[in-house]
């Protein structure tokens, strides 16, 4: 479901969902194509991610992976199917991590999704709300994620 799609949800609503999940996202693929225009734009060009017929014969992926930094910033596309829209939120701000952990790459033409459980909801000041999520994203397939993280965002509230 598109977040667009989703009902607003009150603070107090998503207060009382703290430790559960709060969304998952739907599959999405990781092409070549994305995986070569996110080469051009970090400038980095290694073979394991843009050469496969090179990543084929020489690692043991069998063929081109994704950049860990290319998955990372899938979250925010994922988080956007996934996580309910917040009620009179005027603007949502990413405030960071706190740990991230690349534990299986992201092969080139896999279906990707994100998981995102809510861990913390703090009032940072009068009309800022800090998030805190722990989330991963999962390899259609695989029995252990692509990454996990502690992703903080914040929302100002009108």
């Amino acid at each position: 479901m598109n977040i667009h799609e989703q009902p607003s949800t009150s603070i107090e609503e998503l207060r009382a969902r703290v430790g559960q999940v709060v969304g998952v996202s739907p599959w999405h693929a990781v092409t070549q194509d994305m995986i070569d225009r996110f080469s051009d734009v970090t400038d980095d060009h290694q073979f394991i991610h843009s050469d496969p017929v090179r990543a084929k014969a020489e690692t043991p992926f069998g063929g081109t992976i994704a950049h860990g930094f290319l998955t990372l910033s899938l979250l925010s596309m994922l988080a956007r199917d996934a996580i309910p829209r917040l009620k009179d939120r005027a603007m949502g701000i990413n405030y960071g991590f706190d740990r991230i952990r690349f534990m299986t790459p992201v092969k080139s033409g896999a279906r990707v999704r994100g998981r995102f459980t809510l861990s913390e909801v703090v009032d940072r000041a009068e009309k800022l709300i800090m998030f805190r999520y722990a989330v991963s994203i999962e390899i259609e397939g695989s029995a252990k994620p692509a990454l996990t993280a502690d992703w903080l965002t914040l929302a100002v509230v009108e």
